[in-house]
């Protein structure tokens, strides 16, 4: 088949590509970087350089293409991310109907059943609304909880002041992915026959952050890593002062307001995946140890 990819050379969208290939598919990597064309080509991709806004581009990326696999990368520059997302869930529509494309793979978010309070979440939503209104067109829509990879953020955090922490407490609920088993997930779909418009949820392990910061701290050798409980203030502080921008920073403490009340979860546990993903948050944990 001839695939199209977007999410350039990232943690989803590299093993993703890799695998399509190495299964006999043309694949063409969509990326808004021109530096990343050459690492695209080593991977036996076309790459496509341009922005997933311009709807001229995306219609010539996609055209011809079996399956499309799209996501609306976070944008921390956006002075109105929800705008940005939809303006990018806007064009990624109407490239998909000016192109004809049949099949759609798109990476969406637990808690993307929530329209507000949900921070960045709010915009997947809406993305997952935009999409689901396309005419003919068969939209499988991944569903993707929070990713190990993000405590490779916390890093500083470790180093400098000796814990983890965010503004949810040691004992809320923490389910998690690994990009690489959403690749997987990602990469059975765009090949299975499904029709109409679907939700899959997946998860690689279910913890707490108490759990995580566990597990972290026995890989890293700080068994005692504590996970401290921010109030949304010093959250807020926290990401400005170590510069994410304030509509971003403003977003992700929203979004942590909804882990600390459960909302976000909760249309997950009503479609609950009866097995997990393969990496365990343990085996997370010694990857992180080998990058620390």
């Amino acid at each position: 088949m001839k695939i199209t990819v977007k999410g350039s050379t990232g943690n989803i969208s590299k093993p993703l590509t890799q695998k399509l290939i190495a299964a006999g598919h043309t694949v063409t990597v969509v990326s808004s970087n021109a530096d990343k064309a050459a690492e695209i080509e080593a991977l036996g991709a076309i790459p496509a350089i341009g922005n997933i806004t311009d709807v001229d581009f995306l219609t010539t990326a996609f055209s011809g293409a079996d399956a499309i696999y799209t996501m609306v990368p976070p944008n921390f520059g956006a002075t109105n991310l929800r705008a940005y997302m939809n303006q990018a869930g806007e064009a990624y529509a109407q490239a998909i109907k000016n192109a004809d494309v049949k099949k759609v793979v798109q990476l969406s978010s637990i808690g993307a059943h929530l329209g507000e309070g949900v921070g960045p979440i709010k915009g997947i939503h809406d993305v997952e609304g935009i999409l689901s209104k396309l005419d003919g067109v068969n939209i499988k829509f991944v569903r993707a909880p929070f990713f190990y990879t993000n405590f490779y953020g916390n890093v500083d955090m470790i180093k400098h002041a000796g814990i983890l922490g965010n503004n949810y407490p040691a004992d809320a609920r923490l389910i998690m992915v690994h990009p690489k088993d959403i690749a997987d997930v990602i990469f059975e779909e765009l090949q299975n026959n499904f029709e109409g418009k679907s939700i899959r949820y997946l998860y690689s392990d279910e913890s707490t952050p108490a759990g995580a910061a566990k597990a972290i701290g026995q890989a890293i050798g700080k068994p005692e890593l504590p996970w401290v409980e921010f109030n949304d203030e010093q959250a807020l502080a926290g990401l400005l002062q170590a510069g994410i921008p304030e509509e971003m920073s403003k977003n992700f403490v929203e979004m942590g307001t909804a882990v600390r009340s459960g909302a976000i979860w909760e249309d997950f546990d009503a479609h609950k995946p009866a097995q997990k993903s393969a990496i365990s948050l343990e085996t997370f944990a010694e990857e992180f140890a080998s990058r620390f």
